[in-house]
């Protein structure tokens, strides 16, 4: 004999929103950032570098020339987000409020700027399997298939190609760092497992988080890289500009315009961000685009 009797449950309603899943961002950390009212920042380089001269005791030097080379970082790249929410709406609904939805607004902004950074690639120096294997930069485009046995000859592989470009002291200043996809992560936390004595039983107990500092370098995690492509080299060398007057600011509009006869009953929600991004043209050599496989 089954039994089907109907009853009612209690129930109990959370007082927030269920957390976003915010993908991982690392621009903050491998980007020189400028955040400025201005439109344009300007900086310079010199293209030219004059050779020492041999000195013959008596006679005059030969003054050399030299050229430079304007960079030029404009901001001018806008990405919006609005949302709008009818007032009985919120007034009801105890999940929709003013600080959750601009909390999630912001997300997606930060989240475009780390998108639009990594798709900076084809402004940085090619790494291949040719620059695994060879004594000089290669600047090679064939794809590495990343894996626990290799993940540390190409952090290896960068760092001496940051040196033949005679960036030693900008890596000793601003640090090295990569951002790896979650595949590649997965590697780089079974290499460190595997090797090392005190560093590899911590990572055992409680596995490695992106902002790992190993092989004396900075190892991020990012889901918006471009297929294939993964973004390393020296810190702080790529650049990114944000508009101070839009970035961070919450807007709340009331009874916002539906159109030009019309208009909504409640309230919208909304902030932009107006970015520029730049790879300095004296420093392409220190940032790369290591070429991976899928």
């Amino acid at each position: 004999m089954s039994v089907a009797n109907t009853i009612t449950v209690d129930t109990i309603f959370e007082d927030a929103l269920q957390e976003r899943l915010d993908r991982p961002q690392s621009w903050k950390e491998m980007c020189e950032v400028t955040i400025t009212d201005h439109g344009v920042v300007r900086s310079s380089y010199m293209s030219t570098t004059p050779a020492t001269q041999a000195v013959t005791r008596g006679t005059g030097a030969a003054l050399q020339l030299f050229a430079e080379t304007s960079d030029t970082l404009s901001i001018t790249t806008g990405r919006d987000l609005g949302m709008v929410v009818d007032l009985a709406d919120l007034a009801q609904s105890p999940w929709t409020k003013p600080a959750e939805l601009f909390k999630r607004i912001g997300s997606l902004l930060n989240e475009y700027i780390e998108s639009q950074v990594l798709a900076q690639h084809a402004s940085w120096t090619n790494f291949g399997v040719g620059d695994l294997n060879s004594v000089g930069p290669a600047a090679d485009t064939a794809t590495i298939t990343v894996s626990a046995n290799n993940i540390d000859d190409i952090i290896r592989g960068v760092r001496r190609l940051v040196r033949a470009a005679s960036g030693q002291s900008l890596m000793n200043e601003n640090g090295l760092g990569f951002v790896w996809r979650p595949q590649d992560f997965e590697f780089l936390e079974a290499f460190v497992q595997a090797n090392g004595t005190v560093t590899a039983d911590d990572a055992l107990e409680n596995g490695v988080d992106a902002g790992l500092k190993y092989l004396d370098a900075s190892h991020y995690l990012s889901n918006d890289n471009v297929a294939n492509h993964v973004f390393a080299g020296v810190k702080k060398i790529q650049r990114v500009g944000i508009l101070r007057g839009t970035y961070g600011r919450a807007h709340t509009i009331p009874f916002p315009a539906a159109d030009s006869n019309m208009f909504f009953s409640g309230t919208a929600f909304y902030s932009r961000v107006d970015i520029g991004l730049l790879t300095p043209g004296a420093h392409t050599a220190l940032v790369y685009d290591i070429n991976v496989s899928a």
